[in-house]
């Protein structure tokens, strides 16, 4: 069901838009978990590493999906709040056009340099092999995994964040039930895990894209459509720009925050398998979170959006506080959980509760997760700056967090060893949070300017 944002209380219109919105990704991160989880439990420590080396690199892929996800929804969002209708569908298959195309391109480029990659980021030999046949199997999915996050973007932004939730609980758990039948079962290893993926995927995509399709007859109900469709170009190369000025920041933005992790996993294969393992786990769980505020920040960008497109501009400010409220509400909850009990919460992946991959996740948590409430601030106010978008102020924040943290990581583990690259964390996030909250005050205060006027 599309449903407008520019009407109704804010904080509660943005409570209902971005809580389905958070649990569809819950769930895809607890399958991503799964995977890690399953891996280390059934196929061992080894299996877990192989797994968690090649995640940089799939997250370079993911970047561009995720990158497409936000252009696509901001510009439609815009479109669908000013009731610009035959304008919004030709976005819409514009971005389905090209974004077919793109992926396909940058799968068999993938599958073409899965192995140099592997070697680029010193990759253990014993765990080699399996991480380059786990990306190899995921790259070749990428297709599906791609334009399910651009449907997505899509749903949400005509304020449909139920219709992806209820795609991605199905795809969550068929996931985990294959991981299981592949792995526990089959004994596949981590072959198992990635196939399990690469079906559950395949099906949400899909099942995505024919239910859009659906809801684009509501898109003509609401224009008036003479017969009950209305007719719009399938393509525009100038529909196409205004995408891009927002998807390709946003694609950088990722991929550069992707290859950053590289140089982080390089750094970290360095010390062996078993720290490879112990931060793989740490990191699934922290991803979690950092996720979730992430989602939030998407929800607020959509909100902004529409209420942009509407000409509702004092409804931003009530955007921020009222996702604000949202994050700091889920950075208390997991970074209590995560400082607390994160022996626990590693007990999950781990079964040796001594050994030297627990001790290097465990620590891993204590030291990112009181900053959870700091990082919070940031992504809410980066959710602002894209709905507006301000493009620049949010690449430029985003890039000095990646910059100090592989920087810094180089730098502190030279005295302080692994320990050091997680010290990174919590530096980047601070400074980085600062430059958003002040890029906020700066960009929310022109556009009331202009209102003003």
């Amino acid at each position: 069901m599309i449903q407008d944002l520019t009407e109704g209380n804010s904080g509660r219109v943005l409570f209902r838009y971005t809580v389905p919105m958070f649990i569809s990704v819950a769930f895809q991160q607890i399958y991503n978990i799964a995977d890690s989880m399953i891996a280390g439990r059934f196929a061992g420590e080894d299996a877990l590493a192989a797994v968690g080396a090649s995640y940089p690199i799939t997250m370079i892929f993911m970047a561009v999906a995720v990158g497409c996800n936000i252009g696509c929804s901001v510009v439609i969002s815009q479109l669908f709040g000013a009731k610009r209708y035959r304008e919004l569908k030709t976005a819409v298959s514009t971005v389905l056009l090209v974004g077919f195309v793109l992926s396909a391109l940058l799968t068999v480029a993938g599958l073409l340099t899965t192995a140099p990659m592997m070697r680029a980021i010193r990759t253990p030999d014993n765990i080699f092999a399996d991480g380059a046949l786990y990306l190899r199997i995921y790259i070749g999915g990428f297709v599906f995994l791609f334009l399910y996050n651009v449907v997505t973007g899509m749903f949400n932004s005509l304020g449909d964040s139920r219709t992806p939730l209820y795609f991605l609980i199905g795809s969550s758990v068929g996931n985990i039930l294959l991981d299981l039948l592949f792995v526990a079962v089959f004994h596949w290893g981590v072959a198992g895990v990635a196939w399990a993926t690469f079906i559950a995927q395949g099906a949400a995509c899909i099942l995505a894209l024919l239910a859009f399709r659906a809801r684009l007859r509501e898109v003509d109900d609401a224009a008036g459509a003479d017969g009950g469709r209305l007719k719009a170009p399938v393509f525009s190369g100038e529909m196409l720009g205004k995408i891009a000025l927002v998807a390709v920041p946003s694609i950088l933005q990722q991929s550069f925050v992707s290859v950053g992790n590289i140089f982080i996993q390089s750094l970290v294969n360095s010390y062996g398998s078993d720290v490879i393992a112990g931060y793989s786990a740490a990191v699934k769980l922290n991803t979690f979170v950092i996720t979730g505020f992430t989602t939030f920040g998407n929800g607020v960008s959509g909100f902004v959006a529409q209420n942009l497109g509407a000409g509702r501009t004092k409804r931003i400010r009530e955007s921020f506080r009222a996702g604000i409220g949202i994050a700091l509400a889920v950075a208390v909850c997991f970074g209590a959980l995560y400082f607390f009990a994160g022996g626990a919460m590693m007990g999950l992946f781990l079964e040796d509760a001594s050994g030297t991959a627990m001790d290097t996740g465990v620590l891993f948590l204590k030291i990112v997760s009181p900053f959870y409430l700091v990082v919070s601030l940031k992504l809410i106010a980066d959710g602002v700056l894209r709905g507006a978008e301000a493009m620049r102020y949010f690449m430029v924040s985003t890039f000095t967090d990646l910059i100090l943290r592989v920087v810094l990581a180089y730098i502190l583990s030279a005295p302080f060893g692994s320990a050091g690259i997680w010290l990174s964390w919590p530096v980047g996030w601070g400074v980085a949070t600062a430059l958003s909250v002040l890029f906020y005050h700066r960009v929310t205060g022109r556009i009331e300017g202009r209102q003003g006027r």
